[in-house]
């Protein structure tokens, strides 16, 4: 539930920002009239990301076992690959986030009556769909062994409501935050619940038959640290945890926890003095 929330703040939390950046220019701009065509752009990428959503959740049910399997497995493998982009691209390019999408405003509203919906479907859409296909994974690894969906589903609402009420005060100038701290924790974090949902897919691809090393156990720590205890949900609720982990799982963990987390790091620490010099502007450039 914690990993969803997270998940569904952070990604939440982007969309919203960007709609708050396009609703905010044409505001102070006076070009009030258009918003419509910002709202209808919008409404249409949250209507494809609950389809796309619907469609990974209902359209494996008339597969194969193996064949739902390999399809999570490689769904979870994309949608990781994506988040693991989307942490470093916003980390890169999150001070001039405002410049871009008003310079994409400026040369829609020049093309023509729609070309302004199709800014806020692509803008707001992109993120859309990674929410869709991350939350599906992280959902599916979080109620691996026939666990609840109630709660990741829960976890992933409260988050995007969260989102939508931070960027509602932002947008109000009630609410001032540190968007580049904001953005290099939570990235940390969700390092290791996208390693979680890697391994997630890692052992689906092994029921699938698709990796071997299905049996064979890195370790198996159930009699300590049970799945339904208070430990064992938290641990799988933030971390995607299992107790029972194949050797494959691990290594696959390892192997993406330690050179992704360092070179994170190394970016935050080469552009830590020119944030600091610049954050108060470029903050205050977002939140616009």
């Amino acid at each position: 539930m914690l990993a969803n929330y997270l998940i569904g703040l952070r990604e939440g939390l982007e969309a919203s920002l960007v709609v708050v950046i396009l609703v905010a220019y044409l505001v102070k701009s006076g070009r009030t009239e258009l918003l419509a065509r910002i709202w209808l752009g919008v409404a249409a990428a949250v209507a494809v990301s609950l389809a796309f959503g619907a469609l990974l959740t209902y359209g494996p049910n008339g597969l194969t076992f193996k064949a739902q399997e390999a399809l999570g497995g490689f769904l979870s493998i994309i949608a990781v690959a994506f988040v693991t982009w989307m942490i470093f691209w916003m980390a890169r390019t999150a001070r001039h986030l405002s410049a871009e999408l008003k310079g994409a405003v400026d040369k829609a509203i020049e093309a023509g009556r729609w070309s302004l919906v199709l800014v806020a479907i692509l803008a707001v859409g992109r993120e859309g769909l990674e929410t869709a296909l991350f939350l599906w994974s992280a959902t599916s690894a979080a109620t691996r062994d026939n666990a609840s969906t109630t709660d990741p589903l829960l976890g992933a609402a409260l988050g995007l409501l969260t989102a939508v009420v931070l960027a509602f005060l932002f947008y109000k100038g009630a609410l001032k935050l540190n968007l580049s701290k904001f953005f290099t924790w939570t990235g940390f974090m969700l390092v290791l619940v996208a390693a979680g949902v890697l391994s997630y897919g890692v052992h689906d691809l092994q029921e699938a038959g698709i990796l071997p090393g299905l049996n064979t156990l890195a370790f198996d720590v159930s009699d300590t640290i049970k799945p339904d205890s208070l430990l064992g949900t938290l641990l799988k609720g933030t971390l995607n945890f299992s107790p029972a982990t194949t050797v494959l799982e691990a290594i696959a963990w390892v192997l993406y926890v330690v050179p992704v987390m360092a070179l994170l790091i190394r970016q935050v620490r080469s552009s830590k003095k020119p944030q600091q010099s610049a954050s108060p502007a470029a903050n205050k450039e977002v939140a616009a």
